[in-house]
């Protein structure tokens, strides 16, 4: 018998943690799409490459988005406990 079983809900411990890590790796990597789509279109612009530079600021809008949705998210879940 583990001594904390009692008290600890390890079920629920191991969805936080598992939620935790989606979150935190999620987010990452949106606002790496963020930066990268704003630094590649900077760079594509000033070569006069029109279509990619599009699709970089697509990327780049798409990854700050994601990046600010999981923002108001985190808020609203932890303003409504």
């Amino acid at each position: 018998m583990i001594i904390g079983d009692a008290i600890v809900d390890w079920g629920a411990l191991g969805e936080v943690v598992l939620v935790s890590f989606a979150a935190g790796v999620g987010v990452t990597v949106a606002f790496s799409l963020a930066i990268v789509g704003a630094v590649r279109f900077a760079d594509m612009t000033r070569n006069q490459r029109l279509p990619e530079a599009v699709l970089y600021a697509v990327v780049g809008l798409l990854g700050l988005a994601i990046t600010a949705a999981a923002l108001v998210a985190g808020i609203v879940v932890m303003t409504s406990k």
